[in-house]
């Protein structure tokens, strides 16, 4: 794993409680649509303190990009603290949740809430490139109101004939906002509605451990074997 000192370009709220964080991308760093990296700062203690993030942005883009819910952490605090043009310490790239080579073989995406990070950066790469391959993105959020980067994936939509979108809200009552969309959770019904033209595709997991470990239960409950499953489970994020 490489080390590299970076400059924080620019923040910004992409949904409640939730920023995203735009490093420089030094012209060495390489890395895989999906994976991730240990960002490294300085606390107002004087202890350095790292956390792991997916990256969200791309592989083709020229900056590197983070986004987290902003829990109240000495961590989160101090990141969202940070002024722009301040310094950090990047480590990695690292994680093996990165989309199968197999074109012929779908991918399915399954994200709760801002489980969606190392998923935009594939659905990105995919639209760049113009991956003829068939994605379909199950995205749970509690409320609009929560979900990160919502409104991008429903261009990217529009912009990847290959790539579709169920995006499912599970708490409407408590949001200020209308939903045309569902109102649900992801269950076995709908998983098998969801991927009946699919053949044989391959399922990816991300988000807070609990829902990681229901939403595989839910895929075996439907016949999906635990070799086409990949997750990546977010603590503390």
């Amino acid at each position: 794993m490489n080390t590299y000192q970076v400059r924080l370009e620019g923040s910004e709220e992409i949904a409640e409680s939730t920023m995203a964080f735009h490093f420089e991308k030094p012209s060495s760093f390489s890395f895989k649509a999906g994976q991730a990296v240990d960002v490294v700062i300085n606390l107002p203690s004087g202890q350095n303190a790292s956390h792991t993030f997916s990256l969200v942005s791309a592989p083709f883009e020229n900056e590197l990009i983070i986004a987290t819910r902003m829990r109240n952490s000495v961590f989160k605090h101090a990141l969202g603290s940070l002024p722009i043009g301040s310094r950090a310490e990047i480590n990695g790239p690292m994680g093996s949740l990165t989309l199968h080579h197999d074109l012929a073989r779908p991918g399915v995406f399954m994200a709760g809430g801002i489980g969606i990070t190392p998923f935009m950066s594939i659905l990105r790469q995919a639209a760049k490139d113009q991956l003829p391959q068939r994605l379909l993105l199950l995205y749970s959020n509690h409320r609009p109101e929560d979900a990160a980067f919502l409104v991008e994936l429903q261009r990217l939509e529009v912009k990847n004939k290959y790539f579709r979108m169920i995006a499912m809200m599970t708490r409407m009552s408590a949001s200020s906002r209308s939903w045309e969309g569902e109102i649900r959770r992801i269950n076995e019904d709908r998983v098998k509605r969801a991927v009946q033209d699919l053949s044989a595709p391959i399922y990816y997991l991300a988000g807070p451990p609990g829902m990681v470990e229901a939403l595989r239960e839910t895929l075996n409950c439907v016949g999906i074997d635990d070799d086409d499953i990949r997750s990546e489970e977010f603590y503390g994020y």
